[in-house]
């Protein structure tokens, strides 16, 4: 049985690991996605919980948005892009539809060279979801999948001019 100090250390570990997260998303047999969100836990909350209750870090990330305005946010250490806007109830048009869940790729962003060169490694799921989205440069994540360092303070990421969500895509060829 854990001891309270015990616990402490594992929160510790989970928080201090970036986007773990990531880590637990894996395919069902239907090809949907599942993951912390797509299970209920809500908007990147599984380890990121965790990560607020250890670091008060916190990252400065500027937005331009589709219509060239800047909107500035902070977030905390290990908090996704996604979680980010969703927190700062910043005015994006369907960014995240899907909650995380690699469905949609509405949260594409456009990331600048310095900061695109050091971003972990993407992941298959996440390269097909960007397949779908419009505006794909060379440089283009999914804000889900892109959890805040300190290094990264005071990045600047372009929303694309317009925004594609592959779960209508799909819907549209099922009616068809």
């Amino acid at each position: 049985m854990a001891t309270s100090a015990g616990t402490a250390a594992l929160l510790r570990a989970a928080a201090a690991s970036s986007c773990q997260r990531l880590l637990l998303t894996a395919r069902s047999g239907t090809g949907r996605v599942w993951g912390p969100r797509a299970a209920g836990f809500g908007p990147g909350r599984l380890f990121h919980a965790s990560a607020r209750l250890c670091s008060e870090d916190k990252v400065t990330v500027h937005f331009i948005n589709r219509d060239g305005d800047k909107l500035t946010a902070q977030g905390k250490v290990g908090d996704s892009l996604l979680d980010v806007v969703v927190d700062n109830n910043l005015d994006i048009d369907g960014f995240g539809a899907c909650e995380g869940t690699l469905a949609c790729s509405t949260c594409h962003l456009i990331f600048e060279d310095h900061v695109f060169e050091k971003l972990d490694a993407i992941t298959d799921e996440e390269m097909d979801m960007l397949d779908l989205a419009y505006g794909l440069t060379e440089r283009s994540r999914l804000g889900c999948q892109i959890c805040l360092k300190k290094s990264m303070e005071n990045m600047t990421v372009r929303v694309p001019e317009a925004v594609a969500d592959a779960r209508q895509s799909i819907d549209m060829s099922k009616n068809s």
